[in-house]
């Protein structure tokens, strides 16, 4: 049996990888993969192959036809809303609630993120700026510099865990009552 090749399509060929073309040679283009079922075989046991000395050849069985898509009862539908999805979305927007979540989002994110920089910003200029004090000894093997860097991975999980615990308790309750009437005006 020939050994299947696979590779990348040219330029204008689709290429699906469970239909993957046959070897051809470079002088003769690849011939488009046939797709035919073959029914399953017994596996043959060591009695059942002392009998026989040649197995028969798989037959291959013709497609069927695609199945038609099944039609199913629709149910009478509800009057459509003259409320344009745009205009619902931009009252949200402009609502008193949407912009508190907004305002505590920010109030939090801002400063944060401001803080985080700044502290990431003096690691990388101290290094730059007194190397020979983050080579200072700490502990055993342990610098400044190890420590400053450790602290900046200890740093960013706190900062995870303080963002998922803000949010929790001052944005996801009025996120979702925001988000239950939008839904509800947009039926």
């Amino acid at each position: 049996m020939p050994q299947q090749q696979t590779s990348s399509p040219g330029q204008g060929q689709r290429f699906d990888w469970w239909a993957a073309p046959a070897a051809a040679t470079a002088s003769e283009p690849a011939a488009a993969p046939r797709r035919t079922a073959v029914p399953a075989q017994p596996v043959p046991t060591r009695t059942a192959v002392a009998r026989s000395a040649v197995a028969p050849e798989p037959v291959a069985a013709p497609l069927a036809p695609p199945l038609a898509p099944a039609v199913l009862p629709q149910e009478p539908s509800a009057p459509t809303s003259t409320t344009d999805s745009a205009e619902v979305y931009r009252t949200v927007q402009a609502s008193a609630a949407f912009q508190d979540i907004r305002r505590s989002y920010r109030a939090f994110v801002f400063p944060v993120s401001g803080a985080f920089l700044g502290w990431y910003l003096m690691f990388v200029a101290a290094e730059a700026v007194a190397p020979g004090a983050m080579r200072g000894r700490v502990a055993g093997p342990l610098n400044v510099a190890w420590l400053l860097g450790l602290l900046q991975f200890a740093t960013t999980f706190l900062l995870t865990w303080l963002y998922a615990r803000n949010a929790r308790t001052k944005r996801d309750r009025a996120a979702l009552g925001l988000r239950w009437d939008t839904q509800d005006q947009l039926r």
